[in-house]
């Protein structure tokens, strides 16, 4: 079965491993099949980086061309957001309201695929593999 990364592990897989720990850096480093990447990660790492902290900070580590940039050279499968995926109702509905979840998850559903995630809210959805 495939692995649709979560956001953190697209910015880990990108070269912002600030993000992630030193387990999750080495199963990028180690898994074999590639990943999938949403265009919806793409849309939040947008998001993240046109948006700033108190202290004028980005709140993303890399813009999304450079990310979409770097990925285009990766071993990567880059999955678009489908209208059956943005009409299809999420099989196990999801206890918060995070609409880039919720994407992800029915992309990972539609697809066949499992959500690589490091998110603590995700960790015991069925459709969600946590490290």
């Amino acid at each position: 079965m495939a692995l649709l990364l979560d956001t953190h592990f697209v910015f880990g897989l990108v070269g912002a491993p600030m993000w992630l720990s030193r387990a999750q850096e080495r199963f990028l480093e180690d898994h074999e099949d590639p990943f999938v990447v949403s265009a919806v990660s793409l849309w939040e790492i947008r998001l993240k980086w046109n948006a700033f902290s108190r202290v004028g900070a980005r709140k993303g580590p890399a813009g999304p061309e450079e990310v979409l940039e770097v990925l285009r050279n990766r071993q990567v499968v880059l999955l678009s957001l489908k209208p059956e995926h943005a009409a299809a109702t999420l099989s196990v509905p999801l206890a918060h309201k995070d609409p880039f979840d919720e994407l992800l998850l029915v992309q990972a559903q539609v697809e066949g695929h499992q959500l690589l995630t490091r998110d603590k809210l995700l960790r015991n959805h069925p459709l969600a593999q946590a490290i």
